[in-house]
């Protein structure tokens, strides 16, 4: 081992290394992605599964826009309600 090898690799090594790493792993991605995309294209039933991956990706958008629009209602207002319910169980009028 020289000198170099032992104290490590300089920065600008370090970074060709990552970024030689990062685009080996997106050409092996793609080449997944690619190879997945061929198999739905080959299949008989290909304009069934996208009416079903549509369906689920409106379900998915239909509840990730209720999760963020939905406001708990006001701790007074809850509140308010439960001693309207309690009067009207005990028989007593607002």
């Amino acid at each position: 081992m020289t000198d170099a090898t032992r104290r490590g690799r300089g920065r600008d090594d370090q970074a060709v290394l990552v970024v030689a790493g990062l685009a080996d792993l997106a050409v092996s991605t793609l080449g997944s992605a690619v190879g997945a995309v061929r198999g739905l294209l080959r299949r008989s039933d290909t304009a069934d599964l996208v009416r079903e991956a549509e369906q689920d990706l409106q379900a998915r958008g239909r509840l990730a826009l209720e999760r963020c629009s939905n406001v708990p209602p006001a701790h007074l207002e809850v509140l308010a309600r439960h001693v309207r319910g309690r009067r009207a169980a005990d028989g007593v009028d607002d």
